[in-house]
């Protein structure tokens, strides 16, 4: 699974919208937009935030693993 999709999925099963993911980060919805469709990337530091949030490792959060916690 590449990064969008996992994104979107986090956000979708822990119930959470785009909005308040995009507050927690400081970036405008359109920005969070474009990382759940896959045009951008987020930073590393987003990025750490993101699996902090989510309780989740970066390697899951990137796709790179199917194991979700760390």
């Amino acid at each position: 699974m590449n990064f969008s999709n996992r994104l979107k999925e986090l956000r979708q099963k822990h119930n959470v919208s785009q909005q308040e993911l995009a507050d927690l980060l400081g970036i405008s919805t359109r920005a969070w937009r474009f990382y759940e469709s896959g045009e951008r990337e987020p930073n590393i530091a987003r990025l750490i935030t993101l699996a902090d949030y989510f309780n989740v490792s970066l390697d899951y959060l990137v796709g790179r693993s199917d194991k979700a916690r760390r």
